[in-house]
């Protein structure tokens, strides 16, 4: 596929389009519902799909379909992210309206964590072509672990990046409003929202190191893995919002993404007897996702939505007006905050 620089061009156009319009349209903290995390999980799909019809339109069938697959196999793994950040969300006592703020900047960091290491995997596969069998071995490896730790969650109050980001960042044990820094007695400190945000980055570098081999394994394009890597990513804020308090329901889904993997890694390391049409994969996948979604929720039929529960990461709270009041500039040169008017 012979991808000029007017391509790349359009999905970072695209990409940054769409941030901005996130950006703005949730400028001011507030809590997202339901209805309106509805709203814009369908923007996000209908921007993906509508991007998959042009790829599918200019560059073929094949190359369609290897967008949707790759698409489908990424937005299908990080369901698993969005349990992660319940879990760390709930943790840190994260006010909800807080929230969108960490995942976008989360977002826009695993946007370029992940160009990164779609480079290198291309780089990797077109210099040692041995590399998709590492790959595919790897991908059965953690299926397999996968089935056998479903029922394991993560503990981010015992991380030991956690402990490292304590240990050498001063830290303020209250949130003030969105900020990630503030400056106190002369000391920058770090708010909860920042360590908040590096555990976020760092589960995102985990789960990319089975997502991205998943997805060379229906497509080594680097810019249709780029492509299906970045909107499944861009949509994953309003997924959370939506699927968040109801993760508790889909009990066979991990089951689920665990077949998936399992699926590519034996399609890759098969990959020069027998050829498997990217339909065929694509279906499959959809299948496999489609089965345990549906088996979970008759499963859990009669439940409703509720938080995820996670042991504390520590005494966190919400600093008051006072203490908003008295926030020293930021940065040297930087005008005091201005005293809110207290409504009585």
């Amino acid at each position: 596929m012979d991808v000029p620089l007017s391509a790349w061009l359009i999905v970072f156009g695209v990409i940054a389009a769409m941030l901005a319009v996130d950006l703005f349209a949730h400028r001011t903290a507030h809590v997202i519902g339901v209805r309106e995390a509805a709203a814009w999980s369908v923007l996000w799909v209908l921007v993906a799909i509508g991007f998959g019809v042009g790829i599918w339109v200019v560059a073929g069938a094949e190359f369609g379909q290897q967008y949707f697959a790759g698409y489908l196999i990424e937005k299908s793994l990080s369901v698993d992210n969005v349990f992660v950040w319940a879990i760390i969300f709930s943790a840190f006592a994260v006010p909800r309206q807080y929230q969108h703020r960490v995942l976008f900047l989360g977002v826009v960091g695993a946007l370029v964590l992940r160009g990164g290491f779609i480079a290198a995997g291309a780089i990797l596969i077109e210099t040692f072509s041995w590399v998709l069998y590492v790959f595919a071995a790897f991908l059965i490896y953690t299926g397999y672990r996968m089935i056998r730790q479903r029922n394991e969650h993560v503990h981010p109050e015992k991380s030991p990046v956690l402990r490292v980001f304590r240990r050498f960042v001063p830290m303020t044990d209250a949130f003030h409003e969105q900020r990630l820094l503030i400056r106190r007695g002369g000391v920058l400190l770090a708010t909860p929202l920042l360590a908040v945000l590096v555990l976020v980055e760092v589960t995102d570098v985990v789960f990319a190191v089975d997502s991205i081999p998943a997805i060379f394994a229906v497509t080594s394009e680097p810019f249709i893995v780029f492509a299906a890597n970045a909107f499944a990513i861009l949509g994953l804020r309003a997924m959370y919002f939506l699927l968040a308090d109801l993760m508790h329901r889909f009990v066979y889904l991990k089951i689920g993404l665990a077949l998936v993997l399992v699926w590519v890694g034996v399609k890759m390391l098969l990959l020069d007897l027998f050829y498997v049409p990217t339909t065929v994969s694509l279906l499959v996948v959809a299948t496999i996702i489609a089965a345990s979604v549906i088996l979970s929720l008759l499963a859990t039929r009669g439940q409703g939505r509720r938080a995820v529960a996670a042991e504390s990461a520590g005494a966190f709270r919400t600093a008051t007006e006072e203490e908003l009041d008295a926030l020293e500039p930021l940065w040297a040169g930087g005008s005091r905050r201005s005293p809110r008017r207290r409504s009585r």
